[in-house]
């Protein structure tokens, strides 16, 4: 709990400090043993909450959908990812250490899906709106013919 409890307070100060306008996490996995994603899981749980009590739009992305995004491969490694981080943010070299490279290439990742999420959420949105339309009319007409 005091671990979580940190993470949160930390969390906070920096989007107070930083004002981002989205935030984007990369979405855990586990392949064979869950229970060693249980801590992970834990953390990411904190930063959702701390990111969505900001009103930060928060998004989130799989490691493959990351890896895809930046290099056209879902499969791609470490080094290539922070090959094409480099390339597409036109540094010297490669983020160090490898997670910076990581949280870039998320960050780009997010950067260039989001319009297209953003166009989901509005449709989702038109059509909830227009199905309770339909339902307001429904039973307007209902108590019409009661």
């Amino acid at each position: 709990g005091q671990r979580l409890a940190s993470l949160e307070g930390a969390l906070v100060q920096v989007i107070a400090e930083y004002r981002p306008d989205a935030m984007a996490v990369e979405r855990p996995f586990a392949r064979r043993d869950v229970s060693t994603i249980v801590g992970t899981l834990q953390a990411t749980g904190v930063i959702l909450l701390a990111g969505t009590r900001a009103g930060l739009q928060v998004a989130q992305h799989t490691p493959t959908e990351v890896k895809a995004a930046i290099s056209g491969n879902g499969r791609a490694d470490k080094a290539q990812v922070g090959q094409m981080v480099m390339r597409i943010l036109k540094l010297d070299a490669p983020p160090r250490p490898a997670d910076a490279a990581d949280a870039l290439a998320l960050a780009i990742c997010h950067l260039w899906r989001a319009p297209a999420i953003d166009r989901i959420r509005q449709a989702q949105l038109r059509r909830e709106l227009a199905a309770g339309v339909a339902r307001s009319r429904a039973l307007a007409a209902e108590r019409r013919r009661a």
